[in-house]
């Protein structure tokens, strides 16, 4: 399939008209219809219902879109991988969860550029979901994310065990209210294991899906939450912090996930230096 197509088809999608998808690509609307017409004899049946408030999908539209992406993104990645930067063998892409790019990832940065200089390194910040789905289509080598994914295709290796410890701002003879309780989003398995050990703990009054800015704002207004053991250390360390005792702790277990077709001996190198950044980083 020319991959034209395929952007074309997306583009239709993207503004929800054939007119809107000519202006972006600056084609005029009958080449857009000429390349949509193409494309449906292709797949042997309609994509779009049209109309006079623009273009709509067909239920085949649905499935083909999951499809039309995946090519659009694996034809980048082709080109990538083909126009290599000067003096670098090969290339690759590593995408992680947000919360995992700071100490580790960037730890894994300089340990790419030492040790590896041959190596070019694109990296990408998305959810799991999506990191996943990336790795099976072939548009990421490399996903570093928490909770193991169970999917045809790819491998999870434990990279590092971490716990979550509840952590409280000092002085600890200071009072904290019900409300000074900060809600971390650390996904769903710690949701339902923190609701198993305070079943009768009401909803936080403020809830932060992202670990360091629940943490910033924790020592900026006093507070308690549950944060990764290895990221609170130093501010243990300094007394800006104390542990919570006699609380419960949860694992909290990182993952490198890869696709099974990947080169073994990139993906090696790439293992070393993840696992070297982990033990400085946990």
């Amino acid at each position: 399939m020319d991959i034209s197509v395929a952007r074309t088809f997306l583009e239709v999608v993207k503004t929800g008209s054939f007119v809107g998808a000519a202006a972006n690509l600056h084609l005029t609307q009958t080449a857009i219809s000429a390349r949509i017409r193409v494309l449906e004899e292709q797949l042997d049946g309609p994509l779009f219902v049209r109309n006079k408030a623009g273009a709509k999908l067909t239920p085949a539209g649905e499935q083909f879109l999951r499809f039309a992406t995946t090519l659009v993104q694996v034809w980048a990645r082709a080109q990538q991988a083909v126009a290599l930067p000067p003096g670098r063998e090969t290339v690759v892409t590593v995408g992680a969860e947000l919360s995992l790019w700071s100490p580790l990832l960037r730890h894994w940065l300089l340990w790419m550029r030492r040790e590896c200089p041959g190596i070019a390194v694109r990296t990408h910040i998305d959810g799991s979901e999506r990191l996943v789905e990336q790795v099976q289509e072939g548009s990421l080598d490399v996903a570093v994310l928490y909770a193991a994914p169970s999917r045809p295709g790819i491998i999870a290796e434990l990279l590092f065990e971490e716990k979550l410890v509840l952590v409280r701002t000092t002085p600890t003879d200071l009072p904290l209210a019900r409300e000074d309780h900060v809600q971390v989003d650390w996904g769903e398995e710690f949701a339902a294991s923190h609701q198993a050990a305070f079943p009768d703990e009401p909803n936080a009054v403020v809830s932060i899906s992202y670990g360091p800015l629940a943490l910033d704002y924790i020592l900026a207004t006093g507070g308690s939450g549950y944060f990764r053991e290895g990221f609170i250390r130093s501010y243990l360390d300094e007394g800006r912090l104390a542990l919570v005792p006699n609380t419960p702790e949860f694992s909290y277990s990182a993952y490198v996930v890869h696709s099974t077709k990947a080169d073994q001996e990139v993906m090696d190198r790439i293992r070393t230096g993840l696992r070297e950044a982990a033990a400085i980083s946990v």
